[in-house]
């Protein structure tokens, strides 16, 4: 299997200024291509010149797939099956239905989602978010009676998306968007205050700093998926889920690009 031998460094750094330099405008020009929204240009793990939506085919081979998993929360398990629970489903039944989540949140899929979350260098994110969409596509066309009447974007503060410049759940919330034709928001569920950040904190610290935190605007239709990055505990998911089935959904679901291991 090929190596990532460049790792996930930032295409930025691998461009070295030639001042009227033919090969310089050569290099730039490849890098550039390799952050379109295309098909085609360069991998940005390895740089090979054969990528399909920022990724070459050795490289997506590579991403960790949640294979085995709780049929429920999506925690990877360490034996095969998809129609175990979890110990802590078993014990504490979540208020969603489901969490689908293709990959599990090790390298190199972590270090994509942090350098897209945190250092908002989107073409990390690209080639997770197309194949997650082509992944939801599928699983819908299978089963068409888990296809939700709308997406909901993981709240953010308004204070942390201005740091941030962007929220990332929204990002991917679109694009499933405009891919699966099912229509999404970031105002049916509003975040009412800052919270200490969740990295760090275990399961039950997680679900007391989400306590009373987001506020329904409106009611929701019967059959909802919350969009985010990642589900590390659940804490996030539970605490929207809640708080959406008692604005009136029936069946909430969650969506997210990778699930963390126990």
């Amino acid at each position: 299997m090929k190596q990532m031998i460049k790792g996930l460094r930032s295409l930025s750094t691998l461009l070295t200024p030639k001042v009227n330099s033919g090969e310089w405008i050569r290099e730039s020009i490849q890098g550039i291509r390799g952050l379109l929204p295309a098909a085609g240009g360069q991998c940005i793990a390895c740089l090979e010149p054969d990528a399909h939506f920022g990724l070459c085919a050795p490289c997506r081979e590579d991403l960790p797939v949640n294979h085995w998993h709780c049929r429920c929360c999506a925690l990877p398990l360490a034996f095969a099956g998809d129609e175990t629970l979890c110990g802590q489903c078993l014990q504490a039944p979540p208020p969603f239905s489901r969490v689908i989540a293709p990959w599990r949140y090790r390298f190199p899929v972590d270090g994509m989602i942090q350098r897209y979350k945190y250092n908002g260098q989107r073409a990390f994110a690209r080639p997770l978010i197309n194949d997650f969409a082509d992944h939801l596509i599928a699983v819908l066309e299978a089963d068409p009676e888990l296809r939700p009447d709308l997406l909901v974007a993981s709240p953010m503060h308004p204070a942390r998306r201005r740091r941030r410049g962007f929220n990332q759940a929204a990002d991917i919330a679109e694009q499933i968007s405009k891919r699966s034709a099912i229509p999404w928001t970031t105002d049916l569920v509003t975040r009412s205050r800052q919270t200490r950040p969740q990295r760090g904190l275990n399961r039950e610290q997680r679900l007391a700093n989400l306590r009373g935190i987001y506020q329904v605007t409106a009611i929701p239709p019967a059959r909802v998926a919350i969009v985010d990055d990642v589900v590390t505990t659940g804490a996030t998911a539970r605490r929207l889920a809640e708080v959406l089935q008692i604005a009136g959904a029936t069946d909430v679901q969650v969506w997210a690009l990778a699930r963390t291991p126990g």
